[in-house]
């Protein structure tokens, strides 16, 4: 019977005998050491159900304002675009967000010039 292919090579270096043992003993270790952390650790302390965070040292309820107004007008025009690019329901849904976020910018909008107005009545 004729095989198609060879035999491997004969030589010792390529069995899992001739591995260098202490290598081998390193890589397991590590390996273990990733998906098995040591129990005794305390583990790293989570905030529950938080994403994404404002940093704390921003206090300037402008500036987080200016921020919020200028992220909804992105994700209008976002919208705005995609419902050019799109047909039917989609469209529809994507126009909606388009409105939506305009809708919520006037508000954040509302309460900027509110807060700018007071500001002034304190000086």
């Amino acid at each position: 019977m004729f095989k198609a292919t060879p035999n491997p090579p004969e030589s010792g270096t390529d069995s899992p005998e001739a591995l260098d043992a202490k290598k081998m003993k390193e890589a397991a270790d590590r390996a273990f050491a990733h998906y098995s952390p040591p129990t005794d650790e305390k583990p790293a302390k989570r905030r529950r159900y938080q994403l994404f965070a404002v940093s704390p040292e921003i206090i300037d309820p402008e500036a987080l304002l200016a921020n919020a107004s200028e992220d909804l007008l992105s994700i209008s025009a976002i919208a705005a675009d995609l419902a050019d690019d799109v047909e039917g329901t989609r469209r529809s849904v994507a126009l909606a967000i388009s409105r939506l976020t305009d809708g919520v910018q006037l508000l954040v909008e509302r309460v900027l010039d509110h807060h700018e107005a007071l500001a002034e009545a304190k000086m």
